[in-house]
């Protein structure tokens, strides 16, 4: 009940920001990012648009992917109207496709710009079944798999950059509280689900590809500390906020919905607020692998917290993106499944290779 009544007279917590916190806000006394250069993924409309017009403001360069070019060229018109000095980049990306991940990666790379921030913000809330043009379940595919794909081939580059400029970088997952919503064996889900052996529930799929995000961040974060990278890795509630996520179901339901949270919406500057606060904090230095809400450290589910099964996805993570397709998910199922008998997700992989 006081953490309710908290969140909605917008009470500072240790970070001396809260839910009633803006992007600016946040910012305002963050360091000059003219040196920065961020990546932002669904930066065309709402949380993302608005943490690209903040950080496009206080002086970092900008790299848009973006499906829609014509949207992000849009989204870049009124920024730079805006910040008339911003730089900003603007290149294609589908992040529901693999081998659009990897063009996208292959044409940054070619720019020799350094990158300090990454930003996995876009979404998807599919309310009808879909299979991507790799086999994967279209939810879990972008808002999960595209970017875990997305940040293990920029990984070296943010490493490599961290070490040339002396800078940290960041990277910044930006997950929900539905993640908790998820329950069960995420595996068998994920296999059942992707082969339409259950009915498709639009609302679990999301909570499972949120949970996903937070479990990469765990397992993410360790791994950069083991590659010795001064790179960390961090995962954000945003909060509720009515966003074009929720454009594949608008109508009466939907508007009667939001009527009736009201009083627990933010607005897109609130909702943007703890992105903008953990990618740019100087309080944020060397803090990694942890959850924030309101722009303070909070826990997520049980569920995301649990190192074993950070590891398992990771791994399974790891056969979707490089198996071939008819494999693909048969493999990575198969090699989870192992994990679970196995203290040693190393054995498990010389397992499945053998």
């Amino acid at each position: 009940m006081l953490d309710t009544v908290k969140y909605l007279i917008g009470s500072a917590g240790p970070s001396g920001f809260g839910s009633k916190s803006t992007a600016e806000a946040v910012t305002a006394t963050c360091p000059d990012l003219h040196q920065i250069t961020a990546i932002i993924t669904g930066a065309t409309s709402g949380i993302g648009a608005e943490t690209a017009r903040v950080l496009a403001k206080r002086g970092a360069r900008l790299v848009l992917p973006a499906r829609c070019l014509k949207a992000a060229e849009e989204l870049k018109a009124r920024v730079s109207e805006e910040s008339p000095r911003s730089e900003i980049i603007v290149l294609p990306l589908d992040l529901s496709s693999l081998s659009s991940v990897r063009s996208f990666v292959s044409r940054f790379l070619s720019l020799h710009l350094p990158l300090h921030l990454l930003i996995n913000n876009a979404g998807k809330f599919s309310h009808e079944h879909a299979i991507t043009e790799d086999g994967i379940e279209m939810t879990f595919a972008t808002n999960y798999l595209g970017h875990f794909l997305l940040t293990k081939l920029l990984m070296n580059k943010m490493a490599e950059t961290a070490i040339k400029t002396g800078i940290e970088g960041r990277i910044v997952n930006v997950s929900s509280s539905i993640h908790g919503w998820f329950s069960g064996d995420w595996v068998q889900y994920l296999d059942l689900l992707t082969r339409k052996k259950i009915p498709y529930d639009a609302t679990r799929a999301y909570a499972l590809s949120k949970l996903a995000n937070v479990l990469h961040t765990m397992e993410l974060s360790v791994r950069l500390k083991e590659m010795g990278a001064n790179v960390t890795a961090n995962c954000v509630h945003p909060g509720i906020v009515r966003t074009r996520l929720t454009r594949d179901r608008e109508g009466f339901v939907t508007d009667l919905a939001f009527f009736l949270a009201r009083k627990l919406l933010k607005t897109i500057p609130q909702a943007a607020a703890t992105t903008c606060y953990v990618a740019t904090h100087h309080r944020l230095q060397g803090v990694s692998g942890k959850y924030f809400a309101d722009c303070n450290e909070t826990s997520p589910s049980s569920s995301a917290i649990n190192s074993q099964e950070a590891k398992r996805l990771w791994l399974m993570s790891e056969l979707l993106v490089s198996s071939p397709l008819a494999l693909r998910l048969d493999n990575s199922v198969a090699s989870v499944r192992l994990c679970q008998d196995d203290d040693s997700l190393e054995t498990a992989g010389l397992r499945m290779s053998s």
